[in-house]
């Protein structure tokens, strides 16, 4: 009977369900989209019981396409949108408050709190994070201060907090474990990445209790069972992991110094740096990479039996320190976010109507020999690295008479390699390497325009894999080494393979001259940010 790994892939926009084999090829996808919610302007929500439902359909309906049963799956693999915030309560599971999605900017007054009491230098040394509303905390904060009786309930140990991840985990094993791990852990503003633990100080800084935070363990291990009624049979959950780290892991950039971007929602370029915790001076963020422990890997099977004997069997392994090789396993990496990619290319589709598809908007940019000076800045929900300034807006700037849709899909897509430039510039500073390639994913990365362009416009090499899935495929990779579907890190890198190479073809001056119009687009989105 062949075996596949499953990767449950809960993004911000869809939830999605990726069945792989030995080679780390797709065998069925099954995807449903999700709504964003936006109350007020800069507030992004979702509902929590559409992202759990959603993602039990796909898991189901994933395996109907191959008309395989539950014993085909050998393991699954969570990954998710990170930063994204949950609280529910813990005897029943109903959520006390929508989602609150990582791109909401409700808690930047509560950003510049924590710059004027002089305590973002103690969140900068210990989570390696610089203070945003990006970040969990402050999102936390906000619905223990808002919803009514929250914090009451959460003094009496009756609230439970998660991130994606910990949701899901709490909804497929009915309860048995909360739990999440070290790269969710760590985008919390709430752990010490160097400790690896939840940090005391930081959470009475916040007025977060201890009890509603998820156990931490290592990402690649053995976290619990689902629970049989679900999907037929008690399947190992094991491994966990961010997107992003995912998506490192999944673009096997195991050894330090490895960079990879994943072009989704937003964009997110991520450089291993291995065993050491590299401080920024560039307007990075230090976080913590995926990681499994293979020499402790086990042929973990799935259970057969009732919903109990399924949860009661297996509690998640203990914590960091023992599990899956603890400590010794952890590893870092650099990370540059960009807030807004592939949403500035939803924004053309759904808020302008000037695409029927996605991947039109290759096809217009190519229409047009350039921009016409047209540049768009797309800071919907403020800038990250390097700027971290959560009040600047969109902004277009150079319109002109002559100026058509094309030019303004065209810039809107050079707009994220331009963002991407300004990350990979940062990140080569702080390791003091000149990167001559970069490793590419997610849905995007498919647009061969923006391609050659980014390749164009950072002077450096761009390479896309055959599966461009990798977030799913570091998920799959990391549960699949924990219950010995694959033996190690050198068998999965024989799966890894070039399906396109972009190389730079634009001459300097004309670089020098773009990326010169490009900073004063920027400026004048953050110029809108001051009174």
């Amino acid at each position: 009977m062949k075996q596949y790994m499953m990767a449950l892939d809960q993004g911000t926009t869809s939830s999605r369900c990726v069945l792989f084999d030995k080679q780390g090829k797709i065998c069925s996808l099954s995807q449903k989209e999700l709504e964003q919610l936006y109350p007020q302007p800069g507030w992004v929500e979702q509902d929590p019981m559409e992202i759990w439902s959603s993602l039990l359909a796909v898991a189901i309906e994933s395996m109907a396409r191959l008309g395989i049963s539950p014993d085909c799956i050998r393991g699954i693999g969570i990954t998710n949108q990170r930063e994204t915030t949950i609280c529910w309560n813990a005897r029943t599971g109903e959520p006390i408050y929508r989602a609150i999605v990582w791109q909401c900017r409700r808690t930047a007054d509560r950003i510049e709190k924590v710059k004027a009491d002089g305590f973002d230098r103690v969140i900068r040394e210990r989570t390696g994070l610089i203070p945003d509303a990006y970040f969990s905390a402050t999102k936390i904060a906000w619905i223990l201060e808002n919803v009514p009786g929250a914090r009451e309930k959460a003094l009496r140990g009756e609230l439970l907090f998660g991130t994606v991840d910990t949701w899901l985990i709490w909804n497929l094993t009915r309860g048995a474990v909360h739990a999440t791990d070290p790269t969710n852990a760590s985008r919390t503003l709430l752990y010490d990445i160097h400790r690896l633990c939840w940090d005391e100080e930081i959470l009475s800084y916040f007025q977060i209790p201890a009890s509603m935070l998820p156990k931490v363990q290592l990402s690649g291990s053995l976290f619990g069972y689902t629970a049989a009624s679900l999907l037929g049979a008690s399947i190992p959950i094991a491994g966990v992991s961010g997107d992003q780290q995912a998506a490192l892991f999944g673009q096997c950039c195991f050894e330090p110094g490895e960079v990879k971007n994943t072009y989704g929602t937003g964009c997110f370029l991520l450089m291993n740096t291995g065993k050491k915790a590299v401080t920024s001076n560039a307007g990075l963020l230090t976080t913590i990479a995926a990681a499994a422990d293979t020499a402790t890997a086990k042929a973990v099977q799935p259970q057969a039996g009732t919903d109990s004997a399924a949860t009661e069997a297996v509690q998640p392994q203990a914590g960091i320190d023992s599990a899956a090789g603890g400590r010794a396993a952890v590893e870092y990496a650099l990370e540059g976010s960009v807030f807004v990619a592939g949403a500035a290319i939803q924004w053309l589709r759904d808020g302008l109507r000037l695409l029927k598809s996605a991947p039109q908007s290759e096809t217009y940019a190519e229409r047009v020999k350039d921009t016409a000076g047209l540049y768009v800045v797309p800071a919907f929900t403020g800038m990250g690295t390097p700027y971290w300034n959560p009040y600047a807006r969109g902004t277009i700037v150079g319109v002109t008479r002559g100026c058509a849709k094309e030019h303004l899909i065209r810039a809107t897509l050079e707009a994220v390699a331009y963002q991407t430039a300004d990350v990979l510039r940062a990140m080569e500073e702080d390791s003091g390497i000149r990167l001559k390639s970069l490793r590419v994913d997610g849905g995007a990365s498919a647009n061969d325009f923006l391609m050659q362009f980014q390749a164009d416009i950072m002077d450096t090499e761009v390479l896309r894999p055959d599966c461009i899935e990798t977030t799913a495929l570091g998920a799959a990779y990391l549960a699949g080494l924990t219950v010995g579907y694959w033996k190690d890190k050198k068998e999965i890198r024989a799966n890894w393979q070039i399906g396109a190479s972009f190389q730079p073809q634009m001459e300097e001056a004309r670089r020098t001259k773009l990326l010169k119009g490009w900073r004063r687009a920027v400026s004048c989105a953050l110029a809108w940010a001051e009174e």
